[in-house]
């Protein structure tokens, strides 16, 4: 089974243009002794939406390990896969993210989930999670109801790992489960029989993305309860090291936070419980690189910063079509969005104030930034203009994209 490394990075790059920026960042934690595995992942939606191939994800990581002599491991993840989409990834990725999120609540064969039960009997009682003051009380009817909620989800989880284990012979790719995008968290102890579920499908799970409490919207910072995120965390940390114990999972499982980008707020809380308890993470940042693309645009000044307005004003136009599919993961109020003709009018320096994710700066907008964030249909609409957009400013983009992932990302997580 390919090994996936105690922390792992997924770094986004929609347009196949960043590999080098964002792997130049993971170096530079390394000469701070930090080891951190890139994962360049890039969905199905998201291919779709930019008319690309996996293969470019692929030879984009390459070139990149290649050029700047990267001697550690990497990966390529299909991002966010089902039954229907795992075909279209299965010829250049070593990472698959196996998103389940959508059978949640399904009600699996009244046989199946008896034979759950059965089998977790022996935790009926009080379960103590290592490490912490935590109780659980187990009785059987707790195990039958979140048998019922996510037991068909697990069964579609295996389904589409026995299809990749079929397709890709010999090689053992990565598995992370996803159970991210659905509107409940999944409780600590909702965690533990799922894992349960998970290893007696036998899928070797090495990530798993569970739901947190509170809002974690695309490009901006957490919203919630931070207290009560840092218990979700610590807690599944700990059901994780005894689901390890109990179940034979792969010994390095670890947590994934999915939507990862610029949570700022939950940084602190996160580095304190991996150092705290010594174990794995897994985190996406995703989008983050595209917006940094833009504002490497915007900061170029002229063509570029004409451009980065144009996809403000064409995503001001087609609002519904580009924030529908990202509904869970947006809060935009429109009504507080800047109008078209103002933005038309902003310096460089007054985009980059919008846009750039400084909560210190009053003229930070996260609405106008979650918007951006999506926009990115339109500079897929744009072309070759936008491809060479990339490739003029390269300099200047690629800067925005080291500071963004080393500073604002790996430095508060790691370092």
């Amino acid at each position: 089974m390919e090994q996936l490394g105690k922390y792992s990075f997924g770094i986004g790059d929609r347009f196949s243009h960043q590999a080098k920026a964002q792997l130049s960042a993971l170096m530079k934690a390394k000469e701070k002794g930090v080891n951190l595995t890139p994962v360049w992942n890039k969905s199905y939606r998201e291919h779709t939406t930019i008319k690309s191939q996996p293969v470019s994800t692929r030879i984009q990581a390459d070139q990149a390990v290649k050029e700047l002599n990267w001697q550690a491991s990497y990966f390529v993840d299909a991002d966010h896969i089902g039954l229907k989409t795992v075909d279209f990834f299965l010829e250049t990725s070593d990472f698959f993210t196996l998103d389940v999120a959508d059978f949640i609540g399904e009600q699996a064969l009244p046989a199946d989930i008896d034979a759950f039960v059965r089998d977790n009997k022996k935790f009926i009682g009080t379960l103590l999670l290592p490490g912490m003051n935590q109780m659980f009380e187990v009785t059987e009817e707790l195990i039958a109801k979140i048998a019922g909620k996510y037991l068909f989800a697990v069964k579609e989880a295996a389904k589409i790992y026995q299809h990749i284990s079929k397709k890709k012979v010999g090689q053992n790719p990565v598995i992370e489960i996803s159970m991210d995008e659905t509107d409940e968290a999944q409780s600590p102890i909702e965690l533990f029989f799922i894992l349960s579920a998970i290893a007696a499908e036998k899928i070797p799970v090495q990530t798993i993305a569970p739901k947190f409490s509170g809002r974690f919207n695309k490009g901006v910072d957490y919203v919630g309860d931070l207290n009560l995120f840092r218990n979700e965390f610590e807690q599944d940390i700990a059901v994780i090291k005894l689901a390890v114990e109990k179940f034979g999972l792969p010994s390095n499982l670890k947590l994934s936070v999915h939507s990862g980008s610029d949570k700022f707020s939950i940084y602190p809380i996160i580095r304190e419980a991996i150092q705290k308890y010594n174990v794995g993470l897994h985190i996406k940042t995703a989008g983050t690189t595209w917006l940094e693309e833009v504002i490497g645009l915007a900061e170029a000044g002229g063509e570029g910063l004409g451009i980065a307005k144009k996809i403000y004003e064409k995503s001001m136009g087609r609002f519904e079509e580009l924030t529908a599919p990202y509904a869970t993961v947006l809060d935009i109020d429109k009504n507080q969005l800047p109008a078209i003709e103002e933005v038309a009018n902003w310096s460089s320096e007054r985009f980059l104030a919008a846009l750039r994710h400084d909560q210190s700066n009053p003229a930070y907008d996260l609405n106008f930034r979650q918007l951006i964030h999506v926009g990115y249909k339109i500079a897929a609409e744009m072309g070759s203009i936008y491809v060479h957009a990339l490739e003029k400013y390269e300099e200047v983009i690629a800067k925005n994209v080291t500071f963004n992932i080393f500073e604002r990302h790996i430095k508060p997580l790691f370092l």
